[in-house]
Order: structure tokens, then sequence, then C-alpha cells
């Protein structure tokens, strides 16, 4: 008989299941894991450091490119944790804005995870599938902000701007497209972008039946998942995870609810929970939120519609006046510039924010010493908890198991090694 050796293997950086930069050193017993160590630092760029030398609006396009998979919810935090500092406030209107793009968000984020983690598993088609629906909430994405992917749409005070009247269209017929095609891919974008998404919410619900028929049910995939990456509730208190990771296991805990800010106290939605604490129940509480998700978005869009305001602060000490103010009014224009130069002074103090984000509890902390600059910021990012469980989550599991918990945790590194 052959014989068993114990040996150390190294996974990632460059494996394509490693999501990104993730080095795990596994000690194997055969095809069994005995210790999973994960290295990481790989992508580290600095940011807490980095806020320390920008007045507070310069940090605020770093917070994109954190987690780069869900945008405005690390600006979110960001903004809140100034606004706390600042005592300001946000117009209701602002409030709904920053909310529905929340959820926007969290369905890009759970959008990208089922995807990459089908694909890991085995299951070529749910990633073609997620990127389809992506790409219309990216065209939400570009017509609030200009960009696809970093927005820094979110401000201290509100956002950047309202809602446009118009959606980014199709154009011109070419070797690829017919006339005819480009009208139907237009089909959705004659109206303004709130139409546009409430187009997007009435067809959701039918494209996550389909990703539900393809796996829910799916012998293999539940052979991959059920059972594996299991985290009893205490356990789960005990490592600080947060987000899906908790409610898989079964404890109830989501910010939006416990700790409500923004609008979402107005807002009728339920919070999905597990009971087995498995990549299955962790797989089934992700899909139920891109539902809830969903009815979030369509409560806000009927908000919307009826209640025009301003969406941004009116204190011009830390708001910048609109363009038409700074070429009438003098006062206006040295706001202007003393926002563009030297940004606003927030006073002495320390404040922490946190919001619901798709991967868990992710906090700004501030502390401030009264200039235009963070004194010092921490980021607590939920995948650093959740990753320094990988270890209790594989152990005894086989190989191919470690890349079915990478894909449970939904790690992305931009907001481990900031």
């Amino acid at each position: 008989m052959a014989e068993i050796r114990n040996f150390t293997l190294n996974f990632g950086p460059q494996h394509p299941a490693a999501h990104g930069v993730l080095r795990l050193i596994l000690e194997m017993d055969g095809e069994m894991i005995v210790r999973a160590d994960p290295h990481i630092g790989l992508l580290h760029r600095g940011t807490e450091k980095l806020a320390e030398t920008k007045h507070y609006v310069q940090s605020l396009p770093y917070m994109d490119r954190l987690d780069y998979v869900s945008m405005m919810c690390n600006e979110h935090a960001y903004v809140m944790a100034a606004e706390k500092l600042l005592q300001l406030e946000v117009p209701i209107r602002a409030q709904y804005i920053r909310v529905m793009f929340d959820e926007i968000t969290r369905i890009l984020n759970h959008l990208l995870w089922i995807g990459a983690h089908a694909l890991d598993v085995g299951a070529m088609t749910m990633f073609i599938y997620a990127f389809r629906e992506r790409e219309d909430l990216m065209d939400c994405y570009e017509a609030v902000s200009g960009a696809r992917l970093h927005a820094a749409y979110y401000r201290p005070g509100g956002v950047y701007r309202d809602l446009p009247d118009t959606m980014p269209r199709f154009e011109g017929e070419s070797k690829w497209h017919s006339a005819d095609e480009i009208q139907a891919l237009n089909g959705n974008r004659d109206g303004s972008l709130l139409d546009f998404i409430e187009d997007f919410t009435n067809r959701f619900p039918g494209y996550v039946d389909e990703y539900e028929t393809l796996l829910t049910d799916n012998r293999i995939w539940k052979q991959r998942l059920v059972d594996v990456g299991v985290m009893s509730p205490e356990r789960a208190l005990q490592m600080g995870l947060t987000g899906p990771m908790l409610r898989g296991s079964g404890i109830e805990w989501d910010l939006r609810k416990k700790q409500p800010y923004e609008v979402y106290d107005r807002l009728d939605f339920d919070i999905p929970v597990g009971t087995n604490g498995d990549s299955y129940d962790r797989y089934l509480v992700r899909m139920e939120e891109m539902r809830q998700s969903n009815r979030i978005i369509k409560q806000c869009i009927e908000w919307l519609r009826h209640n025009p305001g301003p969406v941004m602060a009116e204190n011009h000490k830390v708001t910048p006046p609109s363009r038409l103010q700074m070429k009438e009014d003098m006062e206006a224009l040295i706001h202007h510039f003393k926002l563009a130069s030297e940004g606003f002074m927030v006073p002495e103090g320390e404040a922490y924010a946190a919001v619901e984000h798709p991967k868990g509890e992710f906090g700004i902390y501030f502390l401030s010493d009264g200039a235009n600059k963070p004194y010092r910021m921490k980021i607590r990012a939920p995948g650093f908890a959740h990753l320094a469980a990988m270890d209790e989550m594989v152990r005894g599991h086989m190989l191919a198991d470690v890349v079915t918990v990478i894909g449970t945790q939904d790690i992305v590194f931009g907001e481990i090694d900031r």
C-alpha cells in the first residue's frame, strides 16, 4: 500500500481560485487539510496612512478601491463618520439615494460572489448569467457618477448630484448590431435613471429564480457545499464574523435593523437567517438578500419619484456652492476656493460609523485633531475577520473544499490588505 506523507502546499497567490492575492500555506495529510495559514499583505497600499496626508474629500475615492466590488458601501461608512464629527444633517432625498445605491451595490457584490463561487466549484454558466445583470447596474453607476466602477459619488453632506433625467443610450448600427437590435437594446433607456432601475427591479426576481433553478437543488452543488465550512453560532460571534457569515450560522444580526442608519427604519424588508452554519446556508442567505435588496430599491424608487429636493447640505463651509452661485456671489466663490484648496476643518474628537456592507460590518474610525485632515483613520474590514476563520473552517476537509470555503467567505483583498 502506498505511503501517505504529510506535506506543505502553497495555494496562491497566483491561483485563480485565490480571489486575488491570497497565499495559503496548507499542511496536508494526504488529501486532508491539517492546518491552513493565510499570508496576507500582498495588496497592501497604505490606505489608512495615505488618508492622514489628504483632506477628507480627497481620501474619498480611496474608499472605492478597498472592496472594489462594493464601491459605494465603502464610501457610505466614510462619509457617515465624517458627518458624525461635523454633526452634519444630510437632506432626506440624499439619504434615500444613498440607501438605493447601497442596495444596488449589494446586488452587484452578490452577483459577482455567486458567479465566482459557482465558477470555483465548477459551474461555468452562473458566471456569464451574473455578469449579464451586473452590466445593467454598472450603467446605473455610470449614469450618476460617470464611472462604472470607482464612483466617488457620495460626499460628506449628501451625494455629488441628483439622479439624471436621461440614461446613456446605444448609438448607431455597426457590423455587429443592426438598427433594430440597437432599438431593442435601448428599449428600457427612454426614460430617467429611476425608470431604468425600476425596469431592472421588475426583471431581477426572475433572474434570481434562474440562478436558483441552476444551483439550489443541484446534486453536485449540494455535495460541494452542504456541511463544508461549518461555523457554530457561538464560534462565529467569538471570531468577529459579521454579515452573511454570521447570519448563515443562525444569528439575526443586521446593522440595517439593529442599528438603523439613514432611512432603513422607514423601509420594509426581512433579514434571511441560516440554520446549519455551512456553506450551503450562506449561499441561501445571500440569494435571499438579493431579493430583499430588490424590495428596498423598489421602495426607494417610489419615494424618490414623489419627493424632489436638495441632495447636498446647505452648509457651504462643508459642501461646495453650485456653479451658478459661485459665478454670481463673491461669498460663494470664497467658499469654493477654500473647499478646493484646503478642504473643510473638522472639530476635534473621534467617531466610528459602520454600515451593513454586502460582506459584513464595514466601519470607519476617525480621530480628528481639529485640522482639515484626519489625525488617524482605521478601517474595520469584514473580510479581515472572515479570513482569520479560514484555518478553523477548512481543517479536516479535502483540498477541493478550500476553494469552496474561500468562495463562501466572499473575500476581496482590497479591504483585507488595505
